[in-house]
């Protein structure tokens, strides 16, 4: 029998941020590979970068979808989808109206707040499942009265995904090294998100690249810099470091799983790193991010630092030794897994009652 589920995914969408849009991007990618028969589509906002270049059917709204309760409910009217996955975005009403007409509701929260939201129980009602893409460590666990309360109202707790990508694959992460020119554990990886955040000193990714050129005259160590899709500029050239303008999600993953260690920003990156234990520094560039740093440093998951040059580069000449790359790496193995996705297929399976391929 043919499987041919619909799913609409609704980020997040902005001109700034890229985060949510590409992890549902890794969704939608994962969801075609186990069901070939499946039909994606999305909704973006028409300002943001990556609008134009999604490989998946895309309507475009002039903002954030959230602000567009009505054409995204005429959207799930007319294409009738199976799944409907909101992405640290949606309107009650839009939640709702995806209820009515039919379809398995998922909502995706990344912090506190978000996650609070998405446990109000009028939302709760009609949502199916909950994810919460930030691992306990990270967020802690919902109180008892959150608990008590979607008990009674007979919906299920949110789950924890942790930080959702596809795995690293040798074969991939060798070419990507022969492409890049470096090898195996002897490079850093910097990154400094989307490359559209602002800093009191100018773009963040300008920053990022100028810690790069300064560890490699100190070390001699090269680095790979990705500037992001919403990098405004020509990219510069500096000894001993490798502009690249943007990665594809699993390109990223097979050079950050194969990096000495990394320089990222505090978003979902850092998480990504910490399951794939690769030793890193986290500098926070948008004003979400000092939170989950402190957490992460806390814990001795990570360094952190001031977005600032000579900070950065004295940190990340820490970060190089032996001892502290040995601490950081023995605590990630204590918490983290690489696991998310494979969560995600499993509840998405489990609210279609398809089976799971592989």
């Amino acid at each position: 029998m043919s499987i041919a589920p619909k799913f609409l995914f609704v980020p997040v969408s902005s001109e700034e941020g890229i985060g949510e849009y590409m992890r549902s991007k890794i969704v939608a990618d994962e969801v075609c590979k186990r069901w070939p028969n499946a039909r994606v589509e999305f909704v973006l906002n028409s300002h943001a970068p990556y609008a134009q270049s999604c490989p998946y059917r895309a309507h475009l709204v002039d903002d954030t979808p959230t602000k567009h309760i009505t054409a995204v409910n005429q959207l799930i009217t007319q294409f009738k989808p199976d799944v409907v996955i909101f992405d640290a975005s949606g309107r009650k009403a839009q939640l709702k109206h995806a209820n009515l007409h039919g379809a398995k509701v998922v909502f995706i929260s990344q912090h506190r707040r978000k996650r609070a939201r998405g446990m109000r129980i009028e939302r709760a009602l009609v949502t199916d499942s909950h994810w919460v893409v930030q691992p306990e460590f990270v967020i802690g666990d919902i109180n008892w009265l959150d608990k008590l309360k979607l008990n009674l109202i007979k919906r299920e707790q949110p789950i924890f995904t942790g930080s959702i990508f596809a795995n690293p694959t040798q074969a991939e992460q060798a070419a990507l090294q022969q492409l890049y020119q470096v090898n195996p554990k002897q490079y850093l990886l910097y990154s400094a998100g989307s490359g559209g955040h602002k800093l009191k000193g100018g773009l963040a990714a300008d920053l990022f690249a100028q810690a790069a050129l300064a560890v490699f005259k100190q070390t001699g160590v090269p680095s790979l810099m990705v500037f992001g899709p919403n990098y405004p500029k020509a990219l510069p050239e500096f000894e001993g470091v490798t502009a690249i303008k943007q990665l594809n999600t699993d390109d990223f993953i097979n050079l950050l799983d194969g990096a000495k260690a990394a320089v990222l920003s505090g978003g979902d990156t850092l998480l990504q790193a910490i399951a794939l234990n690769v030793p890193t520094l986290a500098v926070a560039v948008s004003k979400d991010q000092p939170s989950r740093i402190k957490q992460c440093t806390a814990k001795h998951l990570a360094l952190g630092c001031d977005p600032e040059v000579g900070a950065m580069s004295e940190q990340i000449m820490r970060l190089l030794q032996e001892d502290t790359a040995k601490q950081l790496t023995l605590q990630m193995q204590q918490v983290a897994e690489a696991k998310g996705l494979d969560i995600c297929m499993a509840e998405i399976s489990r609210l279609l009652g398809y089976p799971l391929c592989k």
